[in-house]
């Protein structure tokens, strides 16, 4: 007996509806990046391992697919390493390559090896599969798309206003209210750390806080002391944990505690140009709010970080995210070159409008009319017609082979169909075709030379 097949646990199969309602929300994506003067880009689905390990932290790297060497990878050992054990020793000598984590290492990675043909400051979009070898659960994949809008070559703030800007116009034409943007700087997190006696080990500290609202405050608090920051420290921190008050309060509250802290206090004047550019500008249906607890456990940003969380009434994760990084390519020796990028969580952003009956009533219209087969000669007939619908933008089409009239009728609705065509022996003698509205039940008939207006009525 045949086994029955399956696939990986988180990825996932895509039916013809699920396809067209993200193509309705990659489409909307792509429409802003390029309204907002993004270039696309693509880049390979894996690259060399060393342009990969080491740029996400510790976490990030254990959560990267190795792809094994071709041919008698094993044989290639020596014997003292295989015996060992050691996966950390092991994955060199057996894998070279990796599955891309994210889109943003990768463009760094582009962006060296092209900046000799870059017109800085260079805008990008990706919109790309990624692989994350992660604990699969709702809203959370091990193959999922990402959708990156990235500037290089420039350090102006007025980049970090405008993909706030970009966000909210997606979310609005995506009718999605509510979304909540949250905004931190590392450079805070890093004067936070200084101030309370931390500063060497800034890193433990941000990935801690970044999980207090997934694990709690007394979570974060007991990560951090495994990770040998002090009780001291962690009570002087602890403020942090229940932040509240508007921008401008949260604002001025940052800018008396980090008044000791140079970084901290260049941190501050950056959130309050942010805060206050946007502001002025005004958003459409998104909020922009201070969560100064936000720290996105990546190594590589340097400013402004930005989290999208869906309407309170959504119970979802993120649904986007990014920040400023001042030196990522500096990783792969072109220094000093500034960059700062968002990304949008497709599958998330999918789930949500799903939840919410946001996809637009219609999106499952992909045939809009299906003529009816009677028969070889009726059937022709209808094709000449189907042939001219086509050429002048109509989805159409017809049944392929002569079968009882219910059963033809029954697959219409099933596509969701929402006019049918029928030419029958007596219609192909008159030149006639009867238009079948399938939700009214109402008919009417046209000549062939009337085709037009039937053409008009479809579009």
């Amino acid at each position: 007996m045949a086994q029955k097949p399956s696939i990986p646990k988180g990825t996932r199969d895509f039916s013809p509806a699920e396809v067209i309602k993200r193509s309705y929300i990659f489409d909307c994506i792509k429409k802003h990046f390029q309204l907002f003067g993004f270039q696309p880009i693509e880049t390979p689905s894996f690259e060399n391992s060393e342009t990969l390990l080491g740029k996400y932290g510790d976490e990030g790297d254990r959560l990267i697919f190795k792809i094994l060497n071709s041919g008698d990878f094993i044989g290639k050992v020596d014997d003292v390493t295989y015996s060992s054990k050691s996966s950390s020793s092991l994955a060199p000598k057996i894998s070279d390559k990796a599955l891309r984590y994210d889109l943003t290492v990768p463009f760094a990675r582009y962006v060296v090896q092209n900046q000799h043909t870059i017109d800085f400051p260079f805008k990008r979009f990706q919109i790309q599969p990624v692989w994350r070898a992660d604990r699969p659960q709702k809203g959370r994949f091990r193959e999922f798309y990402q959708c990156d809008a990235d500037v290089v070559g420039s350090n102006s703030l007025l980049q970090e206003v405008e993909l706030v800007q970009l966000y909210d116009a997606v979310f609005s034409e995506l009718q999605l209210e509510g979304v909540a943007i949250k905004l931190n700087n590392r450079k805070i997190l890093a004067g936070i750390a200084e101030v309370i006696g931390a500063k060497n080990n800034l890193i433990n500290f941000t990935v801690a806080l970044d999980k207090l609202d997934k694990i709690g405050e007394e979570g974060v608090k007991k990560e951090m002391l495994s990770k040998g920051i002090s009780e001291s420290a962690i009570e002087k921190a602890s403020p942090l944990f229940s932040f509240k008050g508007s921008n401008a309060e949260q604002l001025d509250t940052l800018q008396y505690f980090l008044s000791a802290s140079e970084i901290g206090t260049l941190g501050v004047k950056e959130l309050r140009y942010i805060i206050e550019s946007v502001e002025e500008i005004g958003l459409q249906t998104s909020t922009l709010s201070i969560d100064v607890t936000l720290a996105r456990g990546l190594n590589y940003y340097t400013g402004a970080i930005f989290e999208v969380a869906a309407p309170e009434e959504v119970q979802m994760g993120s649904i986007g995210g990014g920040g400023r990084y001042d030196d990522l390519t500096g990783i792969f020796g072109l220094k000093n070159i500034s960059g700062v990028g968002i990304s949008f969580g497709l599958d998330r952003i999918y789930l949500v409008l799903e939840e919410l009956n946001l996809f637009p009533k219609a999106i499952d219209q992909s045939l809009q009319v299906l003529c009816i087969n009677f028969g070889e000669k009726e059937a022709l007939e209808s094709l000449k017609l189907v042939s001219r619908m086509r050429k002048a933008g109509v989805n159409a089409d017809v049944y392929p082979s002569k079968t009882k009239i219910q059963k033809q009728m029954k697959f219409a609705n099933s596509r969701n169909v929402p006019y049918v065509i029928i030419i029958g022996e007596e219609e192909l003698k008159n030149h006639i075709l009867i238009l079948k509205d399938m939700k009214l039940g109402t008919q009417q008939k046209y000549t062939f030379d009337q085709l037009d207006e039937v053409i008009l009525k479809l579009n």
